[in-house]
């Protein structure tokens, strides 16, 4: 099977568009959405029922932080503009919405493969990885050969072997290259960051989303561009902080 794996779309109804058709030409047969729905940008509400549509047919949805801070009020540890953007999303969205994403998991396990938003090893506490030793203390609270989460809106993968000698778990990571495919090795445990595709941080405007073929354990990072002007655009007439707009057109 092919997954197409799409995380923080953050309402940019613009990039997610862009992702989901280029998922349906690259042939996927599946899609798993790793959280964050909503927040920062102007279509909360029109990415959300898009999100109700694939889960109706079948595809994994997890909770975000950003959808929770939508639903029960902005966790207070969130900057500035994440909390005005939250408490105008809540706004923005149906009663029917709010309760659609205050029932959706921290995580869910399907087939062997283990989805989240945040860390694993406690993902309603919204924790990040970003080093190896944070991936090594996630990766160690599942089983699961290959775990996809999304929070971090930078792409990365990161992979857990035993060294032979001592024992000890080692973690290496690495940023996968766009378009070309690396095989995940079921003898390893594996996680996977897809990247943002509503809000990209890594200097590249174009939203990111990932292919995993379930069969052959290959996985192909994607970007795909869009019109980031126009969803900046968006954000500005909608009210909201402008330099939610600027991080669009620099990717940061």
């Amino acid at each position: 099977m092919k997954l197409a794996l799409i995380t923080d779309i953050h309402a940019n109804r613009e990039a997610f568009e862009a992702c989901f058709d280029a998922a349906c030409r690259a042939g996927a047969q599946g899609f798993a959405l790793l959280g964050d729905f909503v927040g920062y940008g102007a279509d909360p509400g029109w990415v959300v029922s898009q999100i109700q549509s694939l889960v109706a047919e079948g595809a994994v949805a997890v909770r975000g932080n950003h959808d929770e801070a939508a639903v029960i009020g902005p966790d207070p540890s969130m900057t500035g503009d994440a909390l005005r953007t939250a408490e105008w999303t809540h706004g923005k969205l149906t009663a029917s919405q709010r309760e659609f994403l205050g029932k959706l998991p921290y995580t869910v396990e399907r087939n062997g493969l283990l989805f989240a938003h945040a860390n694993l090893h406690a993902p309603a506490t919204w924790g990040y990885v970003s080093t190896c030793d944070e991936a090594a203390q996630t990766l160690m609270a599942t089983r699961a050969r290959h775990a996809f989460i999304g929070h971090m809106h930078d792409p990365k993968v990161y992979r857990l072997v035993q060294d032979e000698q001592t024992g000890r778990a080692m973690v290496a990571n690495k940023t996968p290259k766009a378009e070309k495919a690396a095989h995940l090795r079921p003898d390893r445990q594996w996680l996977v960051v897809p990247g943002s595709a509503g809000q990209p941080r890594d200097g590249n405007p174009a939203a990111c989303w990932a292919l995993f073929d379930t069969q052959s354990l290959a996985l192909t990072l994607h970007r795909q561009a869009y019109d980031h002007q126009k969803t900046a655009a968006k954000i500005v007439c909608a009210g909201l902080p402008r330099l939610l707009a600027e991080r669009l057109l620099r990717g940061t």
